[in-house]
């Protein structure tokens, strides 16, 4: 039986610049570059964010690709991510050193188990307080936020249904203002 490599943080910090990868229990897992859908949703969502916590002096927002360093064996790059002005100790001039208050991930095909299963486990470990899934074919978001027990879903937010943010108190906004503008230009552009 053959030996099954980890690698730490520095083993991950000399990769090639011109890929996107992570570093998941000690298992480098290259992340495929995102569709154009995916650039939509996250550009929409980090709009939305990064707007509402500028607007009320909250912390900063972050995007991909970004390091965000949980432990030697495990740096993620979350699609986009929060950090409280009073949590803000954590950011350094190279990566994001410790949990997030909110990690976002958008899904893809490629992705969704990792996201679904294998991050959100990591994230909960590791003290994220509130996780979202941000889903372009279902057009839905679901919000989890950290118990005992690991994250539990507070709501899938769809068509109609006002997004809320457990921890970004006053965040509300429509989920059509994320996916719909990408159903209509996709459309659009056949």
């Amino acid at each position: 039986m053959k030996a099954k490599v980890k690698f730490t943080y520095e083993d991950y910090r000399q990769m090639p610049e011109d890929r996107r990868y992570e570093l998941l229990e000690g298992e480098l897992v290259m992340a495929p570059s995102p569709i154009t859908a995916h650039q939509r949703v996250s550009g929409r969502l980090e709009f939305l964010l990064r707007e509402f916590v500028l607007k009320n002096n909250l912390g900063e927002v972050f995007d991909a690709p970004f390091d965000v360093v949980l432990s030697e064996e495990n740096v993620v790059q979350p699609d986009i991510l929060f950090v409280s002005r009073e949590r803000s100790s954590i950011i350094t001039a190279d990566n994001i050193t410790g949990a997030p208050d909110l990690v976002i991930e958008i899904v893809s095909p490629a992705t969704e188990y990792r996201d679904r299963e294998i991050k959100r486990k990591l994230y909960a470990k590791y003290g994220v307080k509130e996780y979202w899934l941000a889903d372009p074919d279902k057009q839905t978001i679901e919000v989890m936020e950290l118990s005992e027990e690991g994250f539990k879903t507070r709501e899938v937010y769809g068509k109609g249904k006002m997004v809320h943010s457990p921890i970004l108190v006053g965040l509300s906004f429509d989920p059509r203002e994320v996916f719909q503008p990408c159903t209509e230009q996709s459309e659009g552009t056949q």
